[in-house]
């Protein structure tokens, strides 16, 4: 089932602004630049979720946050926007996804300054939580946008191809930007970026995106709203936890609020004339295909991506610019597989397309089972560059299934499914695989005659090794460091095989899930 399964003739539901495009329409002026327009907004989110890692060791030493205080720092970003995504996005088929996107990227900036000038741990976690709601309203709004102003399916696939290609380059290009910032400003400048690309954003999208939206939407629930942000935010919360210090029994009880929550959204949906999210959509094989493949996709990567920066950091000992520049390559890959995707996709299959990213991204992890501290910038960064082009393949071709899949009124809703695959994945993958890594590395022995409070300091972290060796003589400093990096190395690649089995899996299982599903042709009607 395509998107020309839904159609509606004439002025019937789905014609609103934006909606019921003509054969005139499909030659829209200025949706090439209107494109460049949400590719800035998607680029910001996707930097702003990776930059703030190198700037950790600046702000704590500012802001002396609590060890708990700092992984509220680190995570509230992701667990508000995991939470609120399908809210916002139902919430821009409703009042129109430019009025919601430009008013998104005007919060975006202002909280981006309180984020910069934060004077407390608690004010700046406030000012992450916010800047999580302000990020939920720009991502689903920027894909469901591309669904309208692109009405010629070919052409529609390559809009996303770019949209997918600047997801991913973002998260990679944030560790260099993050690097080039902080060795020359303060830690609030990889906050102040965010300022020149929103204004950008909202003087040019004024004028060259259209409206559009859901004709007769229904009313916005307010519970579905409630339920979605506290099921989301307390799963993520209980796993996330669960990971770092075990299972305690305040985690299981979050763990049952949310799953109690998601439970009671997704029974409430079913009886709603004007559901939040359509749960029909899960019904269309290649929909729920789609969302499986990103969901798992993200979760093998994202934790690997996350280990790998302090891999590079502290057991290969590169500076963060460096560190950054050897993850470039996988954002090459991703760009060049994003342009090429939809074309790749209708010239063989949307089932090879998908399962052959899917392999190369487990390939990619599985060539990390081997990285050590002596593995070279080549090998790095060709096992990265697979990694991204096999990413890019993948993510654009189930972004455009998933688009396609279902009535253009209700894109937003849609998009906001997939981008939530993608934050729920995040959240998975570096609690997951995060676990594996940290329960390995806690192991390592230490030298004879080190301080017991500097050992249970080395044993919490690889950071905290090399923090705490500086106050060691040298030989039993080195001799603690080389342990550490050793055990870390050891949790790291045992994480990446994890990975690897992982998407090698979701490989098989998208085979199966897209069988006979193909993406448009025809220009919509």
């Amino acid at each position: 089932m395509t998107s020309t399964d839904h159609q509606h003739p004439g002025g019937g539901p789905g014609s609103g602004p934006g909606d019921g495009p003509g054969p005139g329409d499909t030659a829209r002026p200025g949706r090439w630049l209107a494109l460049a327009v949400l590719v800035f907004a998607v680029l910001l989110v996707a930097v702003d979720a990776t930059v703030l890692g190198l700037a950790t060791p600046f702000l704590s030493e500012d802001l002396k946050p609590s060890g708990t205080q700092l992984l509220w720092i680190g995570d509230v970003y992701s667990f508000v926007i995991a939470g609120l995504l399908v809210s916002m996005g139902s919430l821009g088929d409703r009042i129109g996804r430019k009025k919601l996107l430009l008013t998104g990227a005007v919060a975006f900036g202002a909280v981006s300054v309180l984020n910069a000038y934060a004077t407390s741990p608690e004010m700046m976690i406030v000012a992450r939580a916010l800047l999580g709601v302000a990020g939920a309203t720009l991502m689903p709004s920027t894909l469901a946008l591309i669904r309208n102003i692109f009405h010629d399916p070919k052409e529609r696939s390559l809009a996303v191809g770019v949209w997918g290609a600047a997801a991913s380059a973002g998260a990679a290009v944030g560790p260099v930007v993050g690097g080039v910032l902080l060795e020359n400003f303060w830690w609030g400048s990889v906050f102040l970026i965010n300022l020149p690309v929103m204004a950008v954003l909202v003087v040019v999208g004024i004028k060259l995106l259209p409206e559009s939206k859901d004709p007769s939407p229904g009313p916005w629930d307010m519970l579905s709203v409630l339920l979605s942000l506290v099921g989301m935010v307390a799963v993520v919360y209980a796993i996330k936890e669960a990971a770092v210090h075990g299972f305690r029994w305040d985690i299981g009880v979050s763990a049952v609020v949310g799953v109690g929550a998601l439970y009671w959204f997704v029974r409430r949906q079913r009886t709603l004339p004007s559901p939040l999210l359509d749960m029909r959509l899960f019904q269309h094989r290649g929909f729920s295909g789609a969302v499986l493949a990103d969901l798992l996709t993200i979760l093998g990567l994202s934790g690997l991506v996350f280990f790998l920066s302090q891999f590079l950091q502290l057991v290969q000992e590169r500076t963060p610019l460096n560190a950054g520049l050897i993850e470039l390559p996988a954002a090459v890959g991703a760009v060049a597989a994003g342009l090429t995707a939809g074309f790749l996709a209708r010239r063989a299959s949307v089932r090879l397309a998908v399962s052959g990213g899917l392999t190369a991204v487990g390939l990619s992890l599985l060539a990390c089972t081997v990285f050590t501290s002596d593995t070279g910038e080549v090998a790095l960064g060709c096992a990265l560059f697979l990694g991204g082009l096999g990413a890019g393949l993948a993510f654009t071709v189930t972004a455009d299934v998933i688009l396609s899949s279902v009535p253009k009124e209700q894109a937003g809703a849609a998009s906001a499914v997939s981008e939530t695959a993608y934050e729920l994945g995040a959240a998975l993958g570096i609690a997951l695989l995060g676990s594996i890594v940290t329960g390995i590395y806690r192991g390592f022995p230490v030298p004879a005659g080190v301080p017991a409070d500097v050992a249970a300091a080395a044993h919490d972290s690889l950071g905290g090794a090399v923090e705490s060796a500086a106050a060691l003589p040298r030989d039993q400093a080195f001799a603690l460091l080389e342990s550490a990096r050793d055990s870390f190395t050891d949790g790291f690649q045992t994480a990446a095989l994890a990975g690897a089995l992982v998407l090698f899996a979701t490989a098989v299982a998208a085979w199966i899930m897209l069988r006979g599903q193909k993406l448009e042709e025809g220009i919509e009607h």
